[in-house]
């Protein structure tokens, strides 16, 4: 009250009391929203919102109080909710939640589910938990909320979904691969210093990198930030104070090699030269999202997740337009350049037809979106098909193709967090009101997006090794029953790293004992291109030397990361065109690597199976386990014909 006729006086307010809607007089109905509203100014945990419906001024100048307190007399004379003889009344029980939970709505609709969910419709519960969902995204929404702490948690197998074994066979060359990271544009700047010429293309790369890469027995290269990269991306950094960045290595314009590495002619000159010495070329496959003036946003944003109408009334689009493209406009929300806020959408105008979006970031959940990318809608048969495409194209042209967050595509986080189940939201703000049923979701996307993914790489290009970028206690699900050949393994740096022993010891046991396939598809690192360097975490010592050790005798596929044999201490971001820091290889670290580490690299046919795998407990003593001790033994597997082992013991701890 007042209804809309009476607010724009087309109806005095005395005439709308006396009439009646549908059998029901607008007296009692007023009377309804009147003791509702007093109700709500009752609750502490509403006070944020209270300039919404505070009644402090219809105290002041009207009867309010008055009929809100003989409305309280009268339910006090009637039957109590308990039946006769109990005090509770009607206002007692709509008191109730807020009693029970003064100071949080989600508690609050906790207690309404609790109490009385079983009076309930359905409709009403359905109503109840998505308003738990929307508590949850209004708690997320602050520019520095949620973040991933960066630690890992103890590996454990058996999960809620089905885990099925169907793991993918590996091809001859794939358990004795050995990976090692390049930032491309970094690389090539520090291959100009150390050369002093020139070295600005793929193929201008020298034949003696390639020689030492191969001389280490490493045999898989990984060329990171290839493709061509969004030019919005590139500008947003430089409008940010980066002047001389590039774009982000993930946020992508399309899937054709950058020009000014080279383009397709250079790739293919130097995976000839590669292939020559027994190196494979890596690449990065970004299924989850594009750059947000991509190809596909230009020509396919039917492709995106995305609303008519900007989900939150506060977010403004008038900074600059970031497209290259005169067909469309994009501009991301104005609170990302004054750091304020962090939206969850951006604008596309397109200048042709009119049209109006606002399409989502990429985002998985745990920080702030990404806010030069665009997330695909994988609910939409025709997105998964072209995404595939996709995968195939990059793989007719590298081997070993690395899927960049590749654990936001798993079904059950699709629909965590674009699509979520009633009660199950609140991950990614405004999702909860196009969240999907469990069977909708299933109808939409009826298999998972991975095996898919997987089978058909298998049938079309099948000597291709798939390496999943994976967290989440997903890790075992990925290789066993989605079928990736590889998925990284972050326990192993960041447990040993801590020297949480006992835990890395238990990740190896739980292993073990589940399915031992299961270790021999680990990537095992000291770091990545998200983490510190390894330098900087571990040390240029004997801790250093003693973790690098397990590295490559370990089964799995050991991944050594840019700059980690020369003892390089800067982390280099994806924007980076070159190295900042003015470092010198330390040539003492990589004469032990050469002395130390290389042999055993050369030797992986010793340590890439599961087959002959033991480990061992070392005790004390007192006849304690001491937790602190890696011992593990292995050889070739069964049938290749070779008698060697190898016994590798290490004690983590200072």
């Amino acid at each position: 009250f007042p209804p809309v006729a009476v607010y724009q006086k087309r109806m005095r307010g005395a005439d709308y009391l006396n009439g009646q809607t549908d059998g029901q007089p607008h007296r009692q109905t007023t009377l309804e929203e009147m003791l509702l509203l007093h109700v709500t100014n009752l609750n502490p945990a509403v006070t944020l919102y209270k300039e919404l419906f505070d009644d402090y001024p219809l105290k002041q100048a009207t009867a309010y109080e008055a009929l809100v307190g003989g409305l309280a007399d009268f339910f006090s004379g009637e039957t109590g909710f308990g039946g006769q003889g109990s005090v509770e009344t009607l206002i007692h029980v709509l008191r109730a939640p807020a009693i029970a939970s003064p100071y949080s709505l989600e508690g609050q609709l906790h207690f309404l589910l609790d109490k009385w969910g079983a009076m309930l419709g359905e409709s009403f519960i359905l109503r109840i938990l998505r308003g738990i969902d929307f508590v949850k995204e209004a708690a997320i929404r602050g520019p520095f909320a949620g973040g991933f702490a960066g630690e890992a948690s103890v590996i454990s197998f058996g999960g809620a979904y089905a885990e099925y074994e169907r793991f993918s066979p590996d091809k001859d060359w794939m358990p004795r691969c050995v990976l090692i990271a390049k930032n491309s544009y970094v690389w090539l700047d520090q291959l100009s210093k150390q050369y002093g010429r020139e070295i600005r293309r793929l193929d201008q790369i020298p034949d003696e990198e390639l020689d030492k890469i191969a001389k280490a027995g490493i045999t898989g290269l990984w060329l990171i930030g290839l493709w061509e990269r969004s030019m919005a991306s590139q500008r947003m950094k430089q409008m940010m104070g980066q002047a001389d960045a590039v774009a982000s290595a993930y946020s992508l314009m399309s899937y054709e090699i950058a020009g000014d590495l080279g383009g397709w002619d250079a790739l293919g000159n130097l995976r000839w030269r590669a292939w020559q010495r027994g190196i494979r070329l890596s690449a990065d496959m970004v299924p989850n999202h594009m750059g947000i003036d991509s190809r596909w946003v230009v020509e396919h944003p039917d492709w995106f997740l995305s609303l008519p109408y900007s989900p939150y009334p506060n977010y403004s689009f008038n900074g600059a337009d970031l497209s290259n493209d005169n067909r469309v406009g994009i501009f991301i929300e104005d609170h990302y350049y004054d750091k304020n806020d962090a939206a969850v959408v951006f604008k596309r105008a397109d200048r042709w037809t009119g049209d109006v979006r606002y399409i989502y970031h990429g985002n998985d959940g745990t920080s702030m979106p990404w806010n030069d990318t665009a997330q695909l809608n994988f609910a939409q048969a025709e997105v998964r098909e072209a995404v595939i495409q996709t995968i195939l194209h990059v793989a007719r042209n590298f081997p070993i193709i690395r899927f960049d967050a590749a654990m936001t595509l798993a079904k059950k986080h699709i629909q965590r967090l674009w699509f979520p189940e009633p009660g199950a939201g609140g991950a990614i703000p405004s999702r909860s009101e196009h969240g999907l049923t469990r069977a909708e979701f299933d109808a939409a996307i009826p298999e998972e997006f991975w095996r898919e993914v997987v089978d058909r790489a298998a049938a079309e290009v099948p000597d291709t090794l798939l390496l999943a970028e994976a967290f989440w206690m997903m890790e075992g699900y990925f290789v066993r029953t989605l079928g990736m050949h590889r998925v990284y393994n972050s326990a192993f740096m960041h447990m040993l790293r801590d020297e949480d022993n006992a835990k890395y010891r238990s990740v190896m046991k739980n292993t073990l004992e589940f399915d031992p396939q299961i270790m021999k598809r680990y990537v095992n690192f000291m770091n990545n291109p998200d983490e510190k360097t390894a330098i900087e975490q571990f040390g240029n010592g004997d801790k250093y030397f003693g973790v690098a050790a397990m590295l490559v005798t370990l089964p799995g596929l050991p991944m050594i990361g840019h700059g980690q044999i020369e003892g390089f201490r800067e982390k280099y971001g994806m924007e980076y065109r070159r190295a900042y820091w003015d470092e010198q290889p330390d040539e003492g670290l990589m004469a032990h690597h050469e002395r130390v580490i290389y042999p055993l690299i050369r030797h992986r046919y010793l340590f890439a199976e599961v087959e002959n795998f033991l480990l061992y407990d070392v005790f004390t003593p007192e006849g304690v386990v001491n937790e602190d001790i890696f011992a593990y033994s292995n050889g070739p597997s069964s049938g290749s014909g070779q008698a060697e082992r190898a016994l590798v013991v290490y004690h983590n701890k200072y």
